[in-house]
């Protein structure tokens, strides 16, 4: 199992980017899912999150101008970003906190991460 992420790359403020991530291998269901960001140097920190019936959560810093969405029969959670800051520029992780597999559940599931790099 794990969580492949795309989407990233660079734009300008103002601009915007999507990111996704799918979850691959086999699995019979899937808890909430999220974006968190880290900044070299700093503290992982949440994005946003959605769980399994739908339910969003969002930073402060990025409520109004991102939004997250998941497609359970493709495995899948996106984050439409747009109206980016400079201060968006972070390496973007996708989360999955709980999933149920054939060998029992997993927990705490990280994708490997995508740049976004946002300039003024």
């Amino acid at each position: 199992v794990e969580l492949v992420e795309s989407g990233g790359g660079s734009v300008q403020a103002g601009g915007s980017l999507r990111l996704d991530c799918t979850a691959s291998g086999s699995i019979f269901t899937i808890g909430a899912m999220g974006w968190y960001r880290q900044i070299p140097g700093k503290q992982r920190e949440l994005v946003a999150t959605i769980t399994a019936a739908g339910d969003t959560n969002y930073a402060d810093s990025v409520k109004g101008r991102f939004a997250i969405s998941r497609d359970n029969a493709k495995k899948t959670v996106s984050l439409q970003m747009n109206s980016l800051k400079p201060d968006d520029t972070a390496v973007y992780y996708c989360n999955i906190d709980r999933m149920g597999t054939p060998r029992g559940p997993l927990l705490d599931i990280w994708g490997q991460g995508t740049r976004v790099t946002v300039s003024s």
